[in-house]
């Protein structure tokens, strides 16, 4: 049998790069989107943000899995099709899909109201939550054929408190939306569909945040968890004999890793934020069709 297959969408750096990186340590052949191929070109307050497709995919095979890189801007609709149907020409499969890409502006975690910030803030609805429907519109035909797959959302507990206000707030919300309601309609197909909050991320951006607002972070940050923590829950989903049974719901990597016996760096055991932040809305069951 051939290896399962991923894709994680925007891992040239932070989470979606360790959720990859994850992945491909338990041998998974794992595709990544990204817009810098050779050269990073993202910023954040003025400073280069470090990580690259190229980088990335050297990283995946070091990891122990195969790596594939794929240049994309996932404010394209056709672009995001174009890497599904090359993964599909290539592999005859799609095993596990993370939507991860977001557009993160500089001024995301800056104090003050929305009006008062750039309206570019938005973009989070484009590139996050339109970007992320698009990519399992096309994924899910894969999936629905082979009878088994999983479609993650990186969503947190800003879903349900107040979190860099409203535009991302919108867009966690609606990944666990997006996730319950893609939930009703694979019904009886095999495949699942799984919202995750992520706790803080040890990050080349939460790098710069620190250096910035470290006073405001500094307590979270000292309990952040690593990406590729992130990718081996994912990988331990997906294999879980009752994911049928978790599809269309919200959950917490933290506390899926308790369930799977899993461990960050160093056996360090993230902690959960359900008490401090919140816990997931339960979808009610009526059906509207």
């Amino acid at each position: 049998m051939s290896a399962p297959v991923a894709l994680v969408t925007g891992a040239t750096r932070g989470a979606g790069k360790g959720i990859a990186l994850g992945l491909a340590s338990q041998g998974m052949v794992v595709y990544i989107t990204g817009r810098s191929r050779h050269e990073a070109t993202a910023t954040l307050k003025g400073e280069v943000l470090r990580g690259t497709l190229d980088e990335t995919v050297a990283a995946i095979n070091a990891a122990g899995g195969t790596g594939v890189g794929i240049q994309c801007d996932h404010a394209d609709d056709a672009a995001t099709r174009t890497v599904i149907e090359q993964i599909d020409a290539e592999r005859q499969r799609l095993d596990i899909l993370v939507n991860n890409a977001a557009h993160v502006h500089d001024n995301l975690i800056d104090p003050g109201g929305f009006w008062e910030k750039p309206l570019a803030l938005a973009g989070i609805l484009d590139v996050g939550l339109r970007s992320a429907y698009v990519a399992s519109y096309h994924a899910a035909p894969i999936m629905v054929r082979q009878g088994s797959g999983l479609i993650t959302f990186t969503s947190s507990f800003g879903s349900v408190c107040y979190m860099h206000g409203p535009a991302y707030g919108a867009q966690k919300a609606g990944y666990d939306k997006m996730a319950a309601d893609m939930a009703v309609d694979f019904e009886n197909t095999g495949v699942a569909a799984v919202s995750l909050w992520l706790g803080p991320q040890r990050t080349e951006r939460t790098e710069v945040v620190l250096r910035h607002r470290g006073e405001q972070y500094d307590d979270f940050m000292a309990l952040a968890e690593t990406p590729q923590f992130n990718g081996r829950v994912i990988h331990a989903l997906a294999g879980d004999q009752n994911l049928g049974k978790k599809s269309g719901l919200t959950l917490v990597t933290a506390e899926l890793a308790l369930e799977y016996g899993l461990t960050d760096e160093g056996g360090k055991q993230p902690p959960s934020y359900r008490d401090q932040l919140g816990e997931p809305r339960i979808p009610h069951p009526a059906r509207v069709i």
